[in-house]
């Protein structure tokens, strides 16, 4: 099993800037849109958001995440990307973590249905296909995933 360390992070530091940019450059290859006209980094700089940056052994950053505030209890993730096997599924158990510290309820997502890839790994841990939200409404290309995230003992 691969350890990684993560963290919060800015993500206009350089080296979160290769990460989403890698991830651009794999999106429009996959579906022919790079994302990054879903993503504006001011959106992870609010309160109830979260950037962070996964790191190897070695320091080295091998994956990104994060999550932005939709409504009262619901969060967005944005901007996955592993580089490297095993991060992927790291990075999203720390999202959840955290989002479930911040008291969200639920995290939603969307991707397209034509990156397979990433359509299997949300359904694999957990996420259910929802009606598409905000600007994906009416976006054949688009799917949406939702996770009920378990509360804390102590939380109602």
């Amino acid at each position: 099993m691969h350890q990684f360390h993560i963290a919060a992070a800015d993500p206009a530091l350089p080296e979160a800037a290769v990460l989403l940019d890698e991830l651009s450059a794999r999106l429009a290859d996959i579906t022919g849109s790079s994302g990054r006209s879903s993503f504006d980094a001011e959106d992870v700089r609010v309160p109830g958001a979260l950037f962070v940056l996964a790191r190897n052994a070695d320091g080295k950053a091998v994956g990104c995440g994060a999550f932005r505030p939709m409504c009262e209890g619901v969060a967005e993730v944005k901007r996955m990307y592993a580089r490297v096997a095993g991060v992927g599924l790291a990075v999203l158990e720390h999202l959840e973590d955290v989002a479930k510290e911040y008291g969200y309820h639920k995290l939603r997502l969307e991707t397209r249905l034509v990156n397979q890839r990433a359509v299997a790994f949300y359904e694999k841990h957990g996420y259910c296909r929802i009606p598409n939200f905000g600007k994906y409404v009416g976006k054949a290309e688009a799917v949406c995933f939702e996770k009920q995230l378990s509360l804390p003992e102590n939380q109602p």
